[in-house]
């Protein structure tokens, strides 16, 4: 169980709530303090006020932290200007689970295993990034903003790849993707202004009244599709 209670920082104000077991998916605006929260609940925020079954995260050592927690940020970014796929990929490998030439199929970027880090498009780099969160296997996985820069084809694969418990367990997602979240049905926490709007299950955040409420009547719920009412 992970859990923040009443948290607060320059942008965050009395954040609380509890992840069990299970996958979620946190919404808001820009600056609203998603990844913020995200780096809170990683660990890389220092605070007493997140616990994972009920030990305070700065009690846990950093080399039992990394079994149990994996924060992906929006953007690779390597410092070893030679590093390939494959290198920077057996770096994140703590467990055997699954294997790096598997995960490469299953994200089809066989291709990328010998290509230097720092050539790789940002789409490429958005699925070199998802591949490290596979082969790290953490008990929680934090995924900030896993499907931006991707095509659709990528996004459909990278979709049925989140929806699945055996690949990846306990996923915390950061999107502004709604059809995404929608389709994923994971429970939702919704952030606006550093403060949470929301926080229960996908079916009761994807009401119509509640998107027209949240999102100022500029978000619509057609046809099963989450779409901006442009």
């Amino acid at each position: 169980m992970l859990k923040i209670d009443n948290y607060s920082n320059y942008i965050l104000n009395e954040i609380s709530f509890t992840i069990e077991e299970k996958n979620l998916i946190i919404l808001g605006s820009n600056g609203a303090g998603k990844t913020t929260l995200a780096k809170a609940l990683s660990g890389l925020i220092t605070t007493s006020n997140v616990t994972l079954t009920n030990i305070s995260l700065e009690k846990i050592s950093y080399e039992e932290r990394v079994h149990l927690l994996n924060y992906i940020p929006p953007k690779l970014e390597v410092f070893d200007e030679y590093i390939s796929v494959e290198e920077f990929l057996a770096l994140n490998k703590i467990y055997d689970t699954h294997h790096i030439d598997d995960v490469l199929k299953k994200l089809q970027i066989e291709h990328l295993k010998t290509k230097n880090c720092k050539r790789l498009s940002s789409g490429e780099s958005q699925l070199v990034l998802i591949a490290s969160a596979i082969l790290h296997d953490a008990k929680y996985t934090i995924l900030d903003e896993p499907t931006s820069n991707l095509d659709p084809q990528k996004l459909k694969n990278v979709f049925e790849i989140l929806a699945q418990d055996s690949i990846m367990k306990n996923k915390i997602i950061i999107t502004h993707n709604l059809n995404l979240a929608y389709k994923l049905g994971f429970d939702i926490v919704f952030v606006k202004n550093g403060t949470i709007e929301f926080n229960g299950s996908s079916k009761e955040f994807f009401t119509q009244e509640n998107l027209d409420s949240v999102y100022d009547n500029t978000v619509k719920k057609i046809s099963d599709n989450i779409v901006v009412d442009i």
